[in-house]
């Protein structure tokens, strides 16, 4: 058993102060505030909060970082996208999967769902083992030292309409969603990976054959994940060919529900959040990655009131930092509606955190209270960021930097703010190029 013992820790709704937090087989064992400190358990200075879930990751698109800042648009970006896609093998994807999953750790993050396409060999060769690309990114995130869930793909189309992959994209594909779930079925994940299913879009996955996805994800009771409405071309050319919206569109194949996270929803009709809430359907939202492809401001508030829980994703890597991703939630309201005050700091943490995990499947994560995961993320409370904010007011003024101590399934993987056995920015140097 391990203990320690936190100045401040976020327990419910808010922080509490002095708790004696206590660690056995990587579970919490005992949470109790206002609790003197006993001999040899270990100092927690600052605030303390559950392991941060980072529910939407592209781990190679961290390549694109700082040289896509051109003129252009999404749809620009994304031919940068297939360029670095084109390039990687297993082993050049393991060791930067490995460096973006340090420095997620190094963020907070405790547990990634990453988004994985990137399937095959050039041309859309198989590999001797289909899913040796999936076995890189999950041995990556063991290298990390964070958990990670594997939200398999497919991907089969390039357009709403059913043109050809072609280029950089015929590596993602598997020829149909029969095949995609044969071959998604025969990997078996470690203890520290979960594997999820996803709809890549309404673009990439014919409207016949979302179903087989589906029923696949609710057999085996994973999660499902779908990017939705990123785009307003993509809602145009979905209307156009299939006379619905997206959201419309997955419904009827009935892939929406509590086990469902939607990624983005950016572009929605009144209808189509009204869909989305009534069946529990998460939201995973990334403001970061929002912002920089210039998609839009998503309804996050309408969205939550409609009964959607809210989750957060770095998708893109523009920016690592669950904080922002948080923040950026509340602000972007302001800016949209020029009023202030959309979200308490309870639901910012609770997105973070809670919400993140179990849209990725681990519904015994994300909270500091007996019997979960072990997983807790010190935020200094006296760097020039959050100097004299206060436990409460941290929220709104830390950044990734202030993380000190990341505790994984009570392992300690960041220690005073490094890493505890890389060195995450040459890692990163070495496999960006």
């Amino acid at each position: 058993m391990t203990a320690y013992h936190a100045e401040w820790a976020w327990l419910g709704d808010g922080p509490a102060a002095d708790v004696l937090i206590e660690v056995d087989g990587g579970r919490f064992s005992t949470v109790a505030a206002g609790s003197p400190r006993p001999d040899g358990a270990a100092r927690l200075a600052g605030l303390t909060l559950p392991g941060l879930a980072n529910a939407h990751s592209h781990a190679f698109h961290r390549a694109l970082r700082g040289r896509t800042q051109a003129r252009g648009t999404f749809w620009s970006w994304r031919d940068a996208m297939y360029a670095v896609a084109a390039h990687l093998t297993p082993d050049s994807y393991r060791a930067l999967a490995r460096a973006v999953y340090a420095e997620m750790a190094l963020a907070g993050v405790t547990c990634v769902g990453e988004f994985h396409y990137l399937h095959h060999d050039s041309g859309g060769t198989r590999y001797a083992d289909p899913n040796e690309m999936s076995g890189a990114l999950v041995e990556a995130a063991a290298e990390a030292g964070i958990r990670i869930t594997l939200l398999d793909a497919c991907y089969l189309t390039s357009t709403v309409d059913g043109k050809p992959l072609a280029g950089a994209q015929e590596r993602f594909g598997d020829g149909d969603a029969t095949r995609w779930a044969e071959r998604v079925s025969a990997f078996a994940p470690p203890a520290h990976a979960r594997v999820g299913a996803a709809v890549h879009s309404v673009r990439a996955v014919p409207a016949g054959q979302i179903p087989t996805v589906v029923e696949w994800a609710a057999t085996r009771g994973v999660p499902l994940h779908v990017h939705l409405s990123e785009q307003r071309a993509e809602n145009a050319a979905c209307l156009a060919h299939h006379r619905r919206t997206p959201t419309e569109l997955i419904a009827d194949a009935g892939a929406l529900g509590p086990r469902t996270t939607a990624v983005h929803a950016t572009h929605l009709s009144d209808s189509d959040r009204t869909e989305l809430g009534d069946t529990d359907t998460a939201v995973c939202l990334c403001p970061t990655t929002e912002r920089d492809l210039a998609d839009g401001i998503g309804p996050a508030r309408a969205l939550a009131d409609a009964g959607s829980p809210l989750c957060l994703g770095s998708d893109s890597h523009a920016v690592i930092d669950v904080f922002e991703e948080a923040r950026a939630v509340e602000m972007d309201e302001r800016l949209r509606t020029e009023r202030r005050g959309h979200f308490s700091a309870a639901e910012i943490v609770h997105a973070a955190t809670a919400a993140g995990h179990a849209a990725l499947g681990w519904n015994d994560a994300g909270t500091i209270a007996v019997g979960q995961r072990a997983d807790l993320v010190t935020v200094r409370l006296d760097s020039v960021r959050t100097a004299g904010t206060g436990p409460h007011g941290a929220l709104f003024a830390a950044t990734a930097a202030d993380v000190a101590q990341v505790i994984v399934d009570g392992r300690h993987i960041v220690h005073d703010g490094r890493h505890s056995h890389l060195d995450v920015a040459r890692a990163l140097e070495d496999t960006i190029r």
